[in-house]
């Protein structure tokens, strides 16, 4: 009976967790226009109404104030970040603050003005230097048998610990809201930072918190990769024989040994088993996509031809496919092979591509493309999505500058990606956007570049 009452509601999580995902074509021939496909984060499904109530205090402990603000403000955020909610304004919630099931009043919610579909609530405390948090979901629309989810938390007390249970609660209500995808509060993204002549490679939170550099190499580190066990980090860095491929432990908190086997080496990319490491070469002459084991052994090239072959990635859902950039064609333009180099697919029809990056369900590329590049052309260097099987694409930024390095987020949900208002490469900043173009918004100030978000 409990589970026949939330039979609607779950049709209702699951057809919006549908309804973020790029799937819906409509129109004509992508080269068209713009419109040549929508995003389904656009299509009429409607968010769920979500109030999201700042937790209750439930200790009298000085620091209890602070921690919890910090707690209370992530997980709105995390909530309004999501994309798959409608989150009521704090000015419309109710006078009375629950922090367990017994004091929840969940009439007072599901009427006018809150009109809540489902409302977070709980309580937080700091005794003994240790945060306890109870965080509960409610139905408000399912009187009799409200309760959706109830978690418990408890660790040291500190402000990044407020976070991270922040983080953690958010994804458990996106997980059981959204018919099962995971949530993004506990990704990293990982970035390059100009730091004086040199460029660093840093870690963030997915939401712009807790930056700090992973790398001191005192040179220019560039295209940061994560594995996706997140124990790994590939990149490339120029020393004493060029750009080589460099290998930085997670779990160590050092460097780990790649091999080299001469020429320039860049843009790293991990297959989705981790077991092998696709990146760019010139150790034959031209540049050419290569593929070799993690620590750089048993080494493949896979293109072979006239014009530099750069920035490859695996599709993530099937790793058997690659996407790159080539200049074959004299323009480096957007292609798509399996991984031994055979279906060979052009996807772009002209202007300057670059810096591919796969959906996580496969099915999507996002890449930076200056469609009109040329002299005295109008054009200007902008995010797209494009699906595989189609080749129909939509444009998500617009005169908003220079656009680069778009990456995926797990869920699929959000796009990363470098912008400069005025072009110029130190003021590159990371800006973060959902998959259809909307809810842009800053996480760096100036100096950070190449963002790429972790498998998970």
């Amino acid at each position: 009976m409990h589970r026949q009452k939330r039979t609607p509601f779950l049709r209702h999580a699951y057809l919006c967790r549908l309804g973020v995902l790029l799937l819906l074509l409509v129109g004509a021939s992508a080269l068209q226009a713009q419109e040549g496909f929508k995003t389904e984060t656009s299509s009429g499904v409607s968010n769920i109404r979500i109030a999201v109530a700042d937790f209750k205090p439930a200790s009298a402990d000085p620091q209890t104030s602070a921690f919890k603000h910090t707690f209370d403000s992530t997980l709105f955020a995390d909530l309004s970040n999501a994309g798959i909610f409608d989150i009521v304004s704090k000015s419309l919630l109710p006078q009375s603050t629950p922090g367990a099931p017994a004091e929840m009043s969940i009439q007072q919610w599901a009427n006018a003005p809150t009109s809540a579909a489902m409302v977070a609530f709980g309580n937080f405390s700091v005794q003994g230097n240790r945060i306890t948090c109870n965080g509960f979901l409610f139905d408000a629309k399912n009187i009799q048998y409200p309760q959706v989810l109830a978690k418990q938390y408890n660790e040291d007390a500190s402000d990044d610990a407020a976070r991270q249970i922040a983080h953690r609660f958010a994804d458990e209500i996106i997980f059981r809201l959204s018919g099962g995808s995971q949530g993004i509060a506990e990704s990293k993204i990982f970035y390059v930072k100009l730091t004086g002549a040199d460029k660093e490679i840093w870690q963030m939170d997915y939401d712009g918190a807790n930056q700090h550099p992973l790398t001191h190499l005192g040179t220019i580190s560039i295209s940061p990769r994560i594995s996706p066990d997140n124990s790994r980090l590939a990149f490339s860095s120029l020393g004493r024989d060029g750009f080589q491929i460099r290998m930085f432990s997670l779990v160590l908190n050092r460097m780990v040994n790649f091999s080299s086997a001469g020429g320039t080496n860049l843009s790293p990319a991990w297959s989705p088993n981790g077991k092998d490491i696709a990146f760019s070469s010139s150790r034959s002459g031209d540049p050419e996509i290569w593929i070799s084991d993690t620590n750089g052994g048993s080494s493949r090239r896979v293109t072979s031809f006239r014009g530099p072959d750069v920035s490859p990635v695996f599709n993530p859902r099937s790793g058997s496919q690659i996407a790159w950039i080539s200049g074959r064609t004299n323009l480096p333009q957007l292609y798509v092979m399996d991984t031994d180099g055979s279906n060979v697919q052009r996807m772009t029809d002209g202007g300057y591509a670059t810096s591919p990056s796969w959906s996580p369900n496969g099915q999507f590329l996002t890449f930076a493309w200056d469609r009109k590049y040329g002299p005295g052309a109008p054009g200007g260097q902008d995010i797209y999505v494009m699906e595989i099987a189609t080749k129909r694409w939509i444009q998500l930024t617009h005169d908003g500058g220079r656009c680069d390095f778009p990456s995926w987020s797990p869920d699929g949900r959000h796009i990363v990606y470098a912008n400069s208002p005025d072009g110029r490469a130190t003021h590159m900043k990371i800006m973060t956007m959902l998959a259809d173009g909307t809810q842009k918004h800053e996480l760096t100030g100036a100096g950070a570049d190449m963002p790429n978000w972790s498998w998970k």
